[in-house]
C-alpha cells in the first residue's frame, strides 16, 4: 500500500459556500427512505459497509453515489456514519433500466 502523508480532504472543505439540495436529489431520497430501503437493524460499534452498485454506463464514476446514497442510509436507519470504519464499494455494467444498488451493514469485526 502507498502512504501519502497528507490530510484527507473531505466534501465539505472541498467547496465553497452553501450546497442547496436538486429535485432530482430531494425524490431519489424520498423514494430511497419511503419505498426501497428495507427494514434492518444497524448494529452498535464500528460498522462495515459494503456497496454494490449496477450502472449501464461504463463512463458513471463509483464514488459519486457514495455521498448521497450513505446520507440517506443514516437518516433511514437513524445512525452516523462515523460509525463506518470499513467500506468495501463495487461497480458492474448491466443493461440499461437494470440499474441497482445492493448494500449490507454489518458489524466491523477486528482482528
Amino acid at each position: 500500500m502507498n502512504n501519502i502523508e497528507i490530510k484527507a480532504l473531505s466534501v465539505n472543505n472541498a467547496w465553497k459556500g452553501k450546497r442547496f439540495k436538486t429535485q432530482e436529489y430531494k425524490d431519489y431520497e424520498e423514494i430511497l427512505f419511503y419505498d426501497k430501503l428495507p427494514k434492518i437493524k444497524i448494529p452498535e460499534g464500528k460498522l462495515e459497509l459494503k456497496i454494490r452498485v449496477g450502472f449501464s454506463s461504463r463512463a458513471s464514476d463509483l464514488d459519486n453515489i457514495l455521498k448521497p446514497f450513505i446520507d440517506v442510509l443514516q437518516k433511514k436507519y437513524k445512525f452516523n456514519d462515523n460509525r463506518i470504519y470499513k467500506l468495501k464499494i463495487e461497480k458492474e455494467i448491466i443493461l440499461k433500466g437494470k440499474e441497482f444498488i445492493e448494500f449490507e451493514i454489518k458489524k466491523l469485526h477486528e482482528l
